[in-house]
């Protein structure tokens, strides 16, 4: 089994990864405000998703 290089890909799904790495923290941040603010059951769902995603950026599981 290999691993995940994100180097081995094309230049186009880099550039998109690299997007929605810039993108995730302020998506992250609304939905905690929103969820603060809001609490529903969808919004805690989605807050945790937004907080794997972003943790899996920042150790570099992506």
């Amino acid at each position: 089994m290999s691993r995940f290089y994100r180097y081995r890909l094309p230049s186009w799904c880099r550039q998109v990864i690299y997007v929605f790495e810039i993108a995730c923290l302020p998506i992250l941040i609304y939905q905690l405000f929103r969820t603060l603010f809001f609490p529903t059951s969808l919004d805690v769902f989605l807050l945790g998703i937004w907080i794997g995603i972003w943790l899996a950026f920042k150790y570099k599981w992506i």
